[in-house]
């Protein structure tokens, strides 16, 4: 049982980043390896969680003031390998109840022993009276995510393509190290579990360039006063692709068969930022709760 349960929250751990705006962190596939043999067995599954988190980031970029928020998951995985999800976030004092609603689909294809992948396609919803997070300028989103466990790490890339009401194209590159405890903290069922991670975002920021047009009331005055000098936006050069953050991850969880509770850290390093959204180095904070029904 208790590796049937770390398959699952490796899925969890490796996603990056990036996009933080990726499938819910539910989206785990259960499956173990039967005794003394390589055959995987997959099983059908229905996870829950909510999520905190200290600021939105949407592949390395965040918006002009902090949008802290918390966030709802449920997904139905099949033992075929198809999965479906729904997700609710609230960003903390703003008077929507709800601010975004997510739905998606997809699936997780295992190509080798070592080699497994997935394909899934998002759909945001913004309540029009929704805080104004930097995400907002897109709608749907196609993700294509390839792992590899080399025994010592696992790494990943993900292709993203987003469009909406502006279009961008991202590469997210990633490598953890998941480690777990030999020893238990209160009886032999539950465990410790840490995976640290490093990734790299590549790619165009149309979104950006989307941001500010919608929205110049949030930029500095300076960028205000340059758009009322000019009667027009900057010409930023968002559609080149480009390096677009770095970032180091910490999570620690404490694990029993059925649920888990994570902190985690995360150091996020934006370069190559355009516009005037001032990005900087910030250090972000998720507390996530998730139980597994199967």
């Amino acid at each position: 049982m208790k590796y049937y349960f770390i398959m699952l929250f490796l899925v969890i751990c490796t996603a990056v980043n990036a996009a933080e705006i990726k499938l819910p962190l539910l989206t785990r596939f259960p499956q173990t390896v039967a005794k003394d043999t390589d055959t995987v067995v997959r099983k059908q599954s229905v996870s829950i969680g909510v999520n905190y988190g200290s600021d939105v980031l949407f592949f390395g970029r965040t918006g002009p003031i902090k949008y802290p928020f918390i966030t709802t998951d449920v997904v139905y995985n099949t033992k075929n390998g198809f999965f479906i999800y729904g997700s609710g976030t609230k960003v903390l004092g703003y008077n929507p109840l709800i601010d975004e609603i997510d739905l998606g689909a997809g699936y997780m294809h295992k190509y080798t022993k070592n080699l497994t992948g997935t394909l899934s396609y998002s759909r945001f919803f913004f309540n029009k009276d929704a805080a104004e997070v930097i995400k907002s300028a897109s709608s749907n989103d196609i993700d294509f995510k390839n792992s590899y466990d080399w025994k010592f790490a696992k790494s990943s890339v993900t292709v993203d393509y987003l469009f909406g009401k502006s279009s961008d194209f991202f590469l997210t590159f990633s490598t953890s190290k998941y480690i777990e405890t030999n020893w238990s903290v209160f009886d032999d069922k539950d465990y410790l579990s840490f995976n640290p991670t490093i990734s790299a975002i590549m790619g165009t920021q149309n979104f950006v360039q989307k941001f500010s047009a919608d929205h110049p009331g949030k930029l500095s005055l300076d960028y205000i006063s340059d758009i009322s000098a000019e009667h027009r936006l900057p010409n930023y050069d968002n559609g080149r692709f480009n390096a677009l953050n770095y970032s180091v991850k910490l999570p620690i969880a404490y694990n029993r068969p059925h649920y888990t509770f994570e902190a985690s850290w995360k150091y996020s390093i934006p370069v190559n930022v355009e516009g005037e959204l001032k990005n900087r180095h910030e250090l972000f904070f998720n507390m996530t709760f998730y139980y597994l029904f199967f």
